[in-house]
């Protein structure tokens, strides 16, 4: 008998003849995430088993395959041969397992059989009543509830016997790397990394960029952008990371521009830049965190005239999305506490009083044109700091 990880993925089985493509993809990111565990991942009828895993590893195993994109849902389980009294005994000994954990006491419980083989001796309706009164007569403390039984005791029964107890929802989405590659504006915030997050989940290898404004922002605020991408990297595989100085041109923005105009623009010579080295990058879109209205930045003719300083396309996942929607789900992926901390970023210096709300994309160009920041722009680049931030 052996303990393994039964893998299911849902959204890969709609993609036709493409599908050995997205699954090979699945399967190499699942090998990315257990790096560092000895295991064995074989593919079989549509499902992925992952076997030769040691006891003091599993847990971790388990935690780690969660989180990647493309898994619908997984299974702790039992492997035997199809030897009826085999399959009997091993439920026995789950069964016991699952009583004890929920620390004894009346349960109700259902068993639910496939059978893929179809040559075995018994159907799947005579596996789940033969079980089901196995069971029954070793442990008087069940009872049978066929609608919401408190145990669900699963066998299939392929080329061995799978048997589990419970499944672990999982990221679900598709494969990082099988949608292509776009990068992430990311700030110290909540919300981009909660977008970056989202568009991983779509199958996006992601590489990010931060703007930081040394030393009007510290080494603190630094420190907390690469965690975040770090965190992030726990769904979106390793991140390519870019850092850069953006202190000069923020003061030239607040030296020679409109003030009521300074916020549009510095988001505008953060697109441009953050385009450039997307294009390096092999990125064929920007992401941002951006909510319609949630700032004078976000709103629709703010974000038509930023949208302006670029070619590439630009994915906002979070357009429609309130706070507090935003703010559960950087709680949910593990990031909210990393971006509460109190140390401020580049978007946060030299805030106009009253900024333009309306901006009027003419204007916004004449503005930009009055300045020369193409000097600045190249030094930024420049001096770009890069590193690769990643659990795995």
């Amino acid at each position: 008998m052996e303990k393994i990880i039964l893998v299911r993925y849902t959204e890969i089985h709609l993609k036709g003849l493409n599908r050995p493509f997205f699954e090979k993809k699945l399967i190499s990111n699942m090998k990315g995430a257990l790096r560092g565990i000895p295991s064995k991942i074989a593919h079989e009828q549509g499902r992925i088993y992952v076997h030769s895993i040691p006891e003091d590893s599993f847990d971790t195993a388990v935690d780690r395959l969660t989180r990647v994109f493309g898994i619908h849902s997984l299974s702790p389980a039992y492997v035997v041969d199809k030897d009826w009294d085999n399959v009997i005994n091993t439920c026995a000994e789950l069964m016991q397992q699952e009583i004890e954990r929920r620390g004894g006491g009346p349960a109700s419980f259902k068993v639910f059989a496939r059978r893929s083989d179809k040559h075995y001796f018994m159907n799947s309706d005579a596996i789940n009543h033969e079980m089901g009164y196995q069971m029954l007569i070793r442990f008087p403390e069940l009872h049978v509830d066929i609608r919401k039984p408190e145990i669900s005791l699963c066998i299939e029964i392929r080329d061995s016997a799978y048997i589990y107890c419970s499944e672990i929802p999982c990221a679900n989405g598709m494969p990082v790397g099988s949608a292509g590659k776009a990068t992430l504006l990311i700030s110290g915030g909540i919300d981009s990394p909660v977008a970056g997050y989202m568009m991983a989940k779509r199958g996006l290898t992601l590489s990010a960029v931060h703007f930081y404004s040394y030393p009007y922002t510290s080494e603190r605020a630094r420190d907390k952008v690469i965690d975040l991408a770090r965190l992030l990297s726990r769904y979106a595989l390793p991140i390519r990371l870019y850092l850069v100085p953006f202190t000069d041109i923020q003061m030239k923005i607040y030296d020679d521009c409109p003030e009521k105009e300074t916020t549009v623009l510095m988001r505008r010579l953060m697109m441009k830049i953050a385009e450039r080295i997307a294009d390096g990058e092999g990125s064929r879109a920007l992401i941002t965190g951006e909510s319609l209205g949630q700032v004078a930045s976000q709103t629709l003719e703010s974000l038509c005239v930023t949208d302006d300083a670029v070619s590439m396309p630009v994915f906002r996942p979070l357009i429609g999305f309130d706070k507090d929607e935003i703010m559960d789900l950087s709680r949910k992926i593990g990031t909210y506490e990393t971006s509460i901390l109190p140390y401020e970023d580049c978007c946060t210096v030299f805030v106009p009083k009253h900024p333009v709300t309306k901006p009027v994309l003419e204007d916004i160009r004449a503005s930009e044109a009055a300045v020369d920041f193409a000097p600045l722009i190249e030094k930024a680049i420049a001096d770009t700091e890069i590193m690769v931030v990643g659990e795995r």
